[in-house]
């Protein structure tokens, strides 16, 4: 029998198919159906660091930043008073008592402040591990690179010293050097500099090491699409779904970074149907977090893909996920620079000095 079962960060799943956090699970019934449905594991909605501070209203002091988001900026307001942490720690303990398979809470933040304590409030609710994504969007040119490292690093020694839980970073692409910086994130003694700028908003002892890196690495963040009406003249919305060809970078990344990298991964963006989830599992990932397409096609598409996987490990020979994992990575390949400048030199340039979809006359 082929066996679909994995071990993410400590954590026994039945299969490697997550269900990313979203709306879907964002209540205690919406839980129940992805279980139901066949998910492997589930990542609550997120619940923004403001949230937790009791801050939402400070945000109208930088409402300007919300310019042509008004709708977007209501939203965030009523939902940061309709949901805050007492809710939420009520949805892990409910979550936990109605379905079988683990519950990761998720927080959405961009400082390390007095909110990192409720890391241990949801580790005491029952939370199984906790998914920090880390929304910050490198735009003011006046920050060094290192310092937004350090923003990251120092959110991640503040939460690790409030939970002995699992910790996952959901990252996004936008980092100088990422395989210098998803060492430093996974190390056990990641080094947090002493930035007295930034987001930290006061100073840090340096040289002070944290106790443990990451867990896992969820590759990558989608930040939020805009688009431009034309007509209007204004900022509007982009689409809110992936596509396939989103997950182009996450492959990618994932297969450069296993075998050399101390965490677990989880592939997310872009991951739609069987043949995605079984690339992200030959790249080397742990699991493959689902959304846009369960939005698009149902819950129900859990088992057709979990179906499909099953089908094609049999077919190619395969037991376990185990043997699967990381064979087309670049630490298993006999010829590593092929997933450096080799392939895209032979993508644009043909042997005959042309270039593909081009017309000579």
């Amino acid at each position: 029998m082929t066996d679909l079962s994995t071990n993410y960060m400590g954590l026994a799943l039945k299969n490697p198919l997550v269900v990313a956090s979203c709306c879907l699970t964002g209540t205690l019934d919406g839980v129940r159906q992805c279980a139901a449905a066949g998910a492997g594991a589930v990542v609550l909605r997120s619940l923004f660091e403001e949230q937790i501070r009791g801050d939402i209203s400070s945000l109208s002091r930088h409402a300007e930043d919300y310019s042509g988001y008004g709708e977007a900026f209501q939203y965030l307001q009523s939902y940061g008073n309709a949901f805050g942490p007492s809710q939420y720690l009520k949805l892990v303990r409910d979550a936990k008592k109605a379905v079988t398979i683990p519950i990761i809470a998720s927080l959405n933040c961009v400082s390390a402040d007095s909110w990192a304590s409720y890391a241990h409030q949801l580790q005491e609710a029952g939370a199984d591990a906790i998914e920090l994504n880390i929304s910050i969007l490198p735009t003011d040119s006046s920050r060094p690179c290192d310092h937004i490292v350090a923003d990251y690093l120092n959110i991640l020694r503040e939460v690790k010293h409030q939970a002995s839980i699992p910790v996952a970073l959901k990252i996004g692409p936008y980092f100088t050097s990422l395989a210098h910086v998803a060492k430093r994130l996974t190390s056990d003694q990641a080094e947090a500099p002493n930035y007295s700028v930034g987001w930290m908003g006061k100073d840090r002892q340096p040289g002070k090491m944290i106790r443990k890196g990451a867990d896992a690495l969820i590759l990558f963040n989608r930040f939020y699409r805009f688009d431009i009406d034309i007509d209007k003249q204004q900022l509007t919305h982009g689409s809110p779904y992936s596509s396939p060809h989103d997950m182009a970078d996450t492959l990618r990344w994932i297969s450069l970074l296993y075998g050399t990298v101390n965490c677990d991964f989880g592939a997310t963006t872009g991951i739609h149907d069987s043949t995605g989830v079984i690339k992200a599992l030959l790249a080397g990932t742990t699991v493959t977090q689902l959304c846009s397409t369960l939005y698009l096609h149902g819950l129900s598409s859990i088992k057709v893909i979990e179906k499909e996987l099953r089908q094609w490990m049999e077919n190619n020979g395969y037991s376990t996920l185990a043997d699967v994992r990381g064979r087309m990575s670049r630490h298993a390949s006999n010829a590593p620079k092929d997933y450096e400048r080799l392939q895209y030199v032979k993508m644009f340039i043909e042997q005959d000095g042309r270039t593909p979809g081009l017309r000579y006359e």
